[in-house]
């Protein structure tokens, strides 16, 4: 049986699902396309080919071994995109949730029953189907759970809003000792530079007592400054547009003293390492591609 143990995003890393590139299938079309970054690239005739990603994502692996993390990784899907892991599935305490995803992505929960199948059927849960959640949104922060959200009322006409306040309210009442913060995300269909797709697009808390945030994720301006008093402004790295464009808060906690983070975010790597963190770089910048990056494709399950 796995022991599920998850209060914190930086707690020292033992087990984790990672996603995976290979078989990922032909370029999608716009139409197919579920945010608004992996359209620029399919316009543009740059998208990600699967070599270039399985090689990134190996890079990660290596890193995650390194510090003795046991690696899961899913079933095969031919023809499948299965990288965003975070999406499908998270832990809180003891519990794995199932997400309710997009519904034509079902079966990559379906591809992780290896991991499922090992955890106690009674500490597996699902919210009703009209309590849209995914993992990008949640995080756990000790005896608080941020959530990620999207709070108008065009919600249904944004593929980009992912979490709704149903599901909110449902982890508020499963967890009545935590303090369930709910953040109302900016969310665009066209823009991939306002659009915060989840919580972990322009947040992540990192080391002890840090963070990285990007002001203009958040619709709600007392929102961003809450979060900024709660961790404090000298422990805020403030990245801007670009920055969140290239997914520079969606970098990996290994523990409150390592990370794993794109070569390329060099203003950010600097900074964390005068912070007394070890970076370990990678290169991400493919998977990127797909408004996503190191958080996003990977499911913690066990952390101290």
């Amino acid at each position: 049986m796995l022991k599920l143990h998850i209060t914190n995003e930086t707690s020292r890393l033992r087990a984790v699902v990672l996603g995976l590139a290979n078989s990922n299938g032909p370029t999608p079309t716009l139409a197919e396309s579920y945010d608004p970054k992996s359209a620029q690239y399919i316009k543009a005739g740059t998208y990600p080919i699967e070599e270039d990603m399985v090689k990134e994502m190996t890079a990660v692996q290596k890193v995650l071994e390194k510090y003795d993390v046991k690696v899961y990784r899913p079933e095969i899907i031919e023809d499948y995109n299965q990288i965003f892991t975070r999406d499908i599935g998270f832990v809180i305490e003891d519990i794995f949730f199932k997400a309710n995803i997009l519904p034509d992505r079902e079966r990559e929960i379906e591809a992780i029953h290896e991991v499922i199948d090992q955890i106690n059927p009674k500490k597996v849960h699902r919210f009703p189907e009209d309590h849209h959640i995914e993992g990008g949104d949640v995080m756990p922060i000790g005896d608080h759970i941020f959530v990620g959200t999207y709070r108008e009322s065009d919600y249904s006409e944004y593929i980009t809003a992912r979490t709704n306040m149903k599901a909110v309210k449902a982890l508020q009442e499963m967890f009545p000792d935590k303090k369930v913060k709910s953040f109302n995300l900016r969310k665009s269909g066209t823009d991939p530079r306002m659009n915060a797709l989840h919580l972990d697009c322009c947040f992540q808390p990192v080391g002890k007592d840090k963070a990285i945030i990007h002001k203009n994720g958040f619709l709600d301006v007392e929102e961003y400054e809450w979060l900024v008093n709660f961790y404090g402004k000298e422990n805020v790295f403030e990245i801007d547009s670009d920055e969140m464009y290239a997914m520079n808060s969606n970098i990996f906690s290994i523990a409150e003293d390592v990370v794993i983070s794109e070569k390329n975010f060099t203003r950010l790597n600097t900074w964390l390492r005068a912070q007394g963190i070890t970076v370990e770089e990678v290169p991400y910048a493919e998977i990127s591609k797909q408004e996503g990056l190191l958080r996003c494709s990977t499911l913690p399950l066990i952390r101290d």
